[in-house]
Order: structure tokens, then C-alpha cells, then sequence
């Protein structure tokens, strides 16, 4: 087992208290790893920079290759651009993955619930490209790429490939959308046809597509989209399984990723130690994954799978009384 380098950025409000824990939790599974802590979001501001995604940060992600996040505040309406976005953009984070599938103890309307959300992360309405036409008028313009939408579906077919996934269904809105839309999908149908015929292909309009996951998600295996349709289905898949505070996210790109708690700062419960560290730790096995480090991966998965089944040390949000600390310090125990 090498040793790694990983950039620690324990974000705003409860990220501090989740990423310790996380770290904890991969050092009692066996991970060899010197970890880099620098800032991000409003916690930049705070320790005196002058940016919420400092230089420093992003230089040290793109020397070590990896990066361990806690959530962070954007603004809604004003204030600073959103530091998630940023990280994207100025690294190259095209692909954002988030598995979403049910986990002993989490009892929910759903069961037998595993599907890979493949988001594209670097263009669609998120480009930031807005501006005010006239007094009272403003445009915001969503763009798409042949190049941006190839690498996506690319990335998508070689991940359901590679994790044995057997369907691809991409969500669109082409039959109003017809040039941007159009494009992802003339992309997606491309790869589909002349580079991965071995795995079953579907479009479908994506209203439709909500309906039918709420109906039956179970239909499902891996998703394909753009930005906007990916940050919004994504978070209604996880409401499937349990919500934000049970999945995991990550942001790849070829020459770095980012692994991220995808749920938000909670500064309301911020310093009580009360919330619930199982996101990032979802997040840090699928870090582990990428690193090959698949043994430990699996350690940890199977630690706190039996955390949850076990039920006795359960977080507030998980119907249970533990803090943060005896979450992790059950899960350790798991671990020995």
C-alpha cells in the first residue's frame, strides 16, 4: 500500500466536525496518508484570504491529485459565486458521480434502490453567463459544447463498463432544447453506437424521467445528464434512499477529483457536534476506490454498513441520539 498525499478542506460550519471524523475513521481502517488542510468558502475569508477559493488551495489539489471536502456556504441570491462551482471549472472537474443505493438500517419507501448519477460539470446554465438585457430583464445562457458532451458520455460508458452497470438512460429536455440538448444527446448516441454497444442505451424526456423514478426507481441504473438536470436529480435520488446526509459525491476530471460531502454547511447545528459524518465517509471510500485502494474501500463500506444495521448508534437525522464522535467511534470499533 503507497502512501498518499490528500488536500484536507474542512469547509464551513459542521465540515470541520465531519472531515476529523472521516480522517479518523480512514486512519483506523489502515489508510497511509499525509494530509495537506487548507481552506475553502467563507472559512477562507475568515483566516484572512482574500478569495473564498484561495490559489494556495487549488495549486496543492493540483500537485496531489486528491482532495477531501467538507461542505460549504454559497450565498443564495448575492454574495460570492459558488466555491463548488469554481473547483469545477478552474480544475477541470467534468464529471460529477454520485452513487446513490439503499443502506441497512436506513428504512425509506423504496427498497432495492442502485443507480450512478453521471453529471456534467462544467457548462449548461452553470457557466455563470448572465446579464441584464434592459432595467427589469436579465438572460442567463446555457451552453453545450461537442467536446464538453464526448467527454461525458465517454466517462459515463467507461464507468458503467468498468463497474459492470448493465443500462445508460440520459435525461433530456431536446424536444424543446433542440440545439443544446440536442447536441448532449447526438453525443451520447454516438459513443452509445460506435464505442460501447455493450451497454444497454435509453433516452428519455426528463419530466417524464422524475415521474417514473418516483414511481419506480428500481427501473433505473445509470443516469446520464447535463449540469442543471444532474444537480437537481441527484438530490431527488437521494431523497429515495434517505437524503443528502447517506450519499456520497465526487468530482473527477484527468488530472485531479474531488471528494465532497454533498449536503450543506448546517451552520444551525455548527460546533454542537450532532451531525452526521456518514456522507463524507461515503464519499472518502469512493476517494479510496479511485485511489486503488479498494481493500480498505471495502473495510470501511462494511463498518459502517453494520453501524447502521446495528441501530444503537445512530445519529439525530438517522432517528438516533449519537453525536458525531460516537458515530465514528462505533464505526471504528467495527474496524478492529
Amino acid at each position: 500500500m503507497a502512501k498518499h498525499t490528500i488536500v484536507g478542506i474542512p469547509g464551513d460550519g459542521i465540515g470541520p466536525e465531519v472531515t476529523a471524523a472521516t480522517r479518523r475513521v480512514l486512519a483506523a481502517a489502515g489508510l497511509d496518508a499525509e494530509w495537506v488542510e487548507l481552506p475553502a468558502g467563507a472559512t477562507a475569508i475568515e483566516q484572512g484570504y482574500d478569495n473564498v477559493l484561495p490559489q494556495r488551495t487549488l495549486a496543492a489539489i493540483q500537485a496531489h491529485k486528491f482532495a477531501l471536502k467538507g461542505p460549504v456556504t454559497t450565498p443564495v441570491g448575492k454574495g460570492f459565486t459558488s466555491v463548488n462551482v469554481q473547483l469545477r471549472k478552474k480544475l477541470n472537474l467534468y464529471a460529477a458521480v454520485r452513487p446513490v443505493r439503499n443502506l441497512p438500517g436506513v428504512n425509506t419507501r423504496y427498497q432495492g434502490v442502485d443507480i450512478v448519477i453521471v453529471r456534467e460539470n462544467t457548462e449548461g446554465l452553470y457557466s455563470g453567463i448572465e446579464n441584464e438585457v434592459v432595467p427589469g430583464v436579465v438572460t442567463s445562457l446555457k451552453v453545450a459544447s461537442e467536446g464538453a458532451c464526448m467527454r461525458i458520455a465517454r466517462f459515463a460508458f467507461r464507468y458503467a463498463t468498468r463497474r459492470h452497470r448493465k443500462k445508460l438512460t440520459v435525461f433530456h429536455k431536446a424536444n424543446i432544447m433542440k440545439l443544446t440538448d440536442g447536441l448532449f444527446l447526438t453525443c451520447a448516441r454516438r459513443v452509445s453506437e460506435e464505442e460501447y454497444p455493450n451497454i444497454e442505451y435509453e433516452e428519455m424526456i426528463i419530466d417524464a424521467g422524475c415521474m417514473k423514478l418516483v414511481q419506480d426507481p428500481t427501473r433505473f441504473d445509470m443516469l446520464l445528464m447535463e449540469n442543471l438536470y444532474g444537480d437537481l436529480v441527484s438530490d431527488l435520488c437521494a431523497g429515495l434512499v434517505g437524503g443528502l446526509g447517506v450519499v456520497g459525491g465526487s468530482n473527477i476530471g484527468d488530472a485531479a477529483a474531488v471528494f465532497e460531502a454533498v449536503h450543506g454547511s448546517a451552520p444551525d447545528i455548527a460546533g454542537k457536534g450532532v451531525a452526521n459524518p456518514l456522507a463524507l465517509i461515503v464519499s472518502a471510500t469512493m476517494m479510496l476506490d479511485h485511489m486503488h485502494e479498494e481493500a480498505i474501500s471495502q473495510k470501511v463500506r462494511e463498518a459502517y454498513e453494520a453501524v447502521l444495521k446495528d441501530g444503537k448508534s445512530l445519529t439525530r437525522d438517522l432517528g438516533g441520539t449519537a453525536g458525531t464522535e460516537e458515530f465514528a467511534e462505533a464505526l471504528i470499533r467495527r474496524l478492529k
